[in-house]
């Protein structure tokens, strides 16, 4: 966990890293759109055999739907391992393993042309669903006294981080 933190800290401080702005109900409303349209992208490509654009496309949708509710919750960030790193630090490991495991699908497709077979494309394209259905579920019924947590959260971590500079 102390890794983690960090790892989070770090975050705050790069250029793109983790900002906190006030949160935003229509980007993430935007965000959430975006990726359920990446995932019926990612079914025509992989319904056309294009295993490749599939496995990306189903890495951003995923991308798309975390980043929601990193909008949802006033979290901005242009770098994808710090967004997913707040999102597990915030709702746990468990909510971000399959994006995790996801990503390195996407790198080694987009980067160094190895694919998965199709029925294991099938099975991350069923996983992608499950996670955009879950943080769906996550912007569509949060509060504000969960928002408000989330952030002050967050909030610690950066400004520890500016305790240790």
């Amino acid at each position: 966990m102390e890794k983690e933190n960090k790892k989070l800290k770090w975050c705050f401080g790069i250029k793109g890293g983790l900002k906190i702005l006030e949160p935003n109900e229509r980007l993430a409303r935007s965000y959430l759109n975006e990726a359920k349209q990446s995932l019926e992208r990612a079914e025509k490509n992989f319904n056309d055999g294009d295993l490749l654009w599939a496995t990306v496309v189903i890495y951003y949708a995923e991308y798309y739907a975390l980043y929601s509710f990193l909008q949802r919750i006033g979290v901005k960030c242009e770098n994808h391992a710090c967004s997913i790193l707040a999102a597990s630090f915030i709702l746990g490991s468990e909510k971000t393993q399959t994006i995790n495991k996801h990503k390195d699908k996407r790198i080694d497709a987009q980067y160094y042309m190895r694919v998965d077979k199709e029925e294991k494309v099938k099975q991350t394209l069923r996983e992608a669903k499950i996670f955009v259905a879950l943080f769906d579920d996550l912007v569509s019924n949060i509060g504000e006294e969960e928002i408000n947590s989330y952030r002050a959260s967050l909030k610690k971590v950066r400004e520890d981080n500016k305790n240790t500079v």
